[in-house]
This record gives structure tokens, sequence and C-alpha cells, in this order.
């Protein structure tokens, strides 16, 4: 069947476009500051808009860990993991449900819906842990992951002592107790992992033959250790006006406090612990170390970002915070970044801008040569950029 010109000329797409062409052309000013509306809200847009140059496909999911020391797989799994899988396989909107059982360690991995959002999936998890917190066995505390997705490790570095001044338990000490808890303050950081080097621990080694000689059983040594390592409270007495407070300190604080113990009195004699151990400071026990370039060991940090924020942001703050704490370490210990997403993402950025460009050109060329009309190469220079930064909007 053909289609007479008579036709086309009534065609309703052809016409609604001709209208709005023509309504374009009649209003150029209107258009104008749509175009100048339309510039400036994608460029806050693109402003506004998380980057990150590893887009993040992961699921909504929480991860719980428990720890239960010294058990085998098959008792992790059957005391823990089993009973933590069950009761969040009730819990709504949930999609899968999966365990991991291994020496002295747990892992449920709860996956939602795609629709669920991060924190409600994460309150639910809570509400369900405390109601199986009686079920479990004594001692044993389940502890949800950071609030972050598996493209979450946007930062890494690493504390080096070219001085020798410090070894890798000073430098953990370090990245523990000072670096880890500034970093946190940063906005968009859910977690700061410490790896690598030793974390120092004082360690009793009991001599059994001493045990025995004595007449010591192990538990009231466990106990007298528990029982010589705390606060007690009191109360405040008033005096002249002003009040006392009465208490005793007895957190251990060297390891001369630790060997001073008391277990017992044998005939009027006090029996320490160092009699029948050797109280000393040593790390505490390892299943991984962590290299640099192969020159030896170090104490690494992995910085961890929340999910759904900046990751260019985050990253920023991170740097700019660590500028500032490179001050208060000790002399000859430096900051080395070992991983940084920075660069890619810029990269990436930049890319699709030069990409954009080159295209508008190409295609305002390609515009003038067949038609030799400057107005109308233009259009591709205005349109292309513009609807960028409308996908932007969207």
């Amino acid at each position: 069947m053909q289609t007479t010109d008579k036709d086309q000329m009534h065609d309703p797409s052809q016409s609604s476009v001709a209208k709005v062409i023509e309504y374009s052309v009649n209003n150029q000013l209107l258009i104008i500051v749509m175009m100048i509306a339309l510039l400036v809200a994608g460029i806050l847009a693109v402003q506004k808009t998380p980057l990150d140059a590893i887009p993040d496909m992961s699921d909504t999911q929480v991860i719980i860990r428990t720890d239960f020391a010294g058990q085998s797989p098959q008792i992790v799994e059957d005391l823990v993991t089993y009973p933590l899988s069950t009761t969040m396989l009730g819990l709504p909107k949930t999609k899968n449900v999966r365990g991991f059982s291994m020496f002295g360690t747990s892992f449920v991995y709860i996956i939602f819906e795609d629709s669920v959002d991060q924190y409600w999936a994460r309150s639910r998890v809570i509400e369900a842990l405390s109601k199986i917190q009686g079920d479990l066995p004594t001692n044993v505390q389940p502890q949800i992951g950071p609030d972050a997705t598996g493209v979450g490790w946007v930062y890494q570095y690493a504390l080096i002592d070219k001085s020798g001044n410090n070894d890798l338990s000073d430098l953990r000490s370090l990245q523990d107790w000072f670096l880890k808890f500034e970093l946190a303050t940063v906005d968009g950081v859910s977690e700061v992992a410490s790896v690598g080097g030793f974390v120092k621990e004082y360690q009793i080694l009991i001599d059994p033959n001493r045990l025995r000689a004595f007449d010591v059983p192990l538990k009231r040594l466990m106990e007298a250790v528990k029982n010589a390592s705390m606060d007690a409270g009191g109360r405040v007495i008033e005096k002249a006006e002003m009040e006392l407070m009465i208490r005793s300190k007895g957190y251990v604080t060297e390891l001369k406090e630790l060997k001073n113990i008391v277990l017992f009195a044998r005939d009027g004699t006090p029996v320490k612990l160092e009699d029948v151990a050797r109280v000393i400071e040593g790390p505490e026990l390892r299943r991984g170390i962590t290299e640099l370039n192969g020159e030896g060991e170090v104490v690494a940090g992995v910085v961890v970002m929340r999910a759904g924020e900046n990751a260019l942001t985050v990253i920023q703050g991170v740097k700019d915070k660590l500028a500032e704490l490179q001050q208060g370490l000790p002399e000859g210990v430096e900051i080395v970044p070992v991983y940084d997403r920075a660069p890619l993402i810029e990269g990436a950025v930049n890319y699709l801008t030069d990409t954009l460009i080159k295209q508008a050109i190409i295609v305002s060329l390609v515009v003038f040569v067949f038609l030799l009309h400057v107005r109308s190469a233009f259009v591709a220079l205005i349109v292309l950029p513009l609807g960028v930064l409308g996908a932007f909007i969207v």
C-alpha cells in the first residue's frame, strides 16, 4: 500500500513535531531560559550524584559474625550457625540466607529483596538477634557487619617506620588506638579495619607441675585473675561540704601487678601467680600477615565506605584526615597509600568528558559538511551535553 503526500501531511506524529518546532521558533526566549535552567539543574545534579568507577550491583544484605572460640566447625554449625540461619529465614522480604561455619567463627549472610532499604533490613536483623540470644551458648555474642556493600573498600594505607624505633606491635597500637578512631569520624566511613602487625596482650604461661605441687585448680587461677582485674564501686561521703567518692581501683596496667596476684595463702604465706606461671607481654595469635611490595611486614588499615555514599568525597575526606594525623605520629612513622580508587573514578569521569567533546565536534563537522549550515552544526554542540546533563537529573 502506497502512502501519498497528502497522507504524510496529515500524519499525527509529524504534525505534533511540526507544532513543537513552530512553537520553539516563535518563543526563542522561553526556549533559551528553559535550556539555561536545564544546564544549571544538570550541573547541580552532577555535583550531587555519587561518583564511582565500579557500579554497585550487590544485593541488600546483612552479615552476622559470631565468634565461638576454640570450637570445631561442626560444633559451630550445630550450636550457632544453624539456630541463627533458621531464625533469619522468617524475616520479612528475605530472599536468601546463607551460613558458613569455620573453626571458632560463624558467618550468616541474610540477603533481602532489591527494594529493601539497608537500614530497615539491619533493624529487622537486630530484632531477631535479641530474641534468639537466649538460645545461643554462653558468652557467644553475634555481631552484625558494617553498613557497607561489597564494593565499599575504597582506600587502604600502610604504616611503616623507617627509623626502626617502633616494631609491628607499636605500629598496630597506633593503628588501633589512634588512626582507627580518628578516621571513623570522617563522613561516609562505615568501618576502618586493621590488618597486620601484632596485637599486644598479657600472657600467662602456666606450669602444670607447679600447679600440682601447690594443689591449685586451674579454675581458681582463672577466677583469681578475673577478680584481680576490675574496679569496685563504692559511694560518696560528705566532708567539709564536699563529696568524696570511695572506690577501689583494680585494673591491671603492668606485668608486675599480674605477677603479684594472690591465689591463696598456704600456712600464712601467700601463693602468687608468678609462683605457678610465667607472666609475659606477647602478641595475640594471628592467622595472617600483611606485606608491602615484598619488603617486609607492615600494619595496614582498610577504609570501608558506607552504602550509598559518594566515594570520591569519602576518599578525599580520608586523605585530608590522614594528612592531619601524620603530624601526631611518632618520628619516623609514615602513612603510605596502598589502594586509592579516586584516580580510577576521576579517570572515568575525564574519559566521559573527552568522549562527549569529541563526539560533539565530529557530529558538528559532519552536519556542516553535508548541510553547509553553521547554525545547524551548533545544534549537536548544544543538544549532546544537555542530553547527558538531563540523564544525570533523571
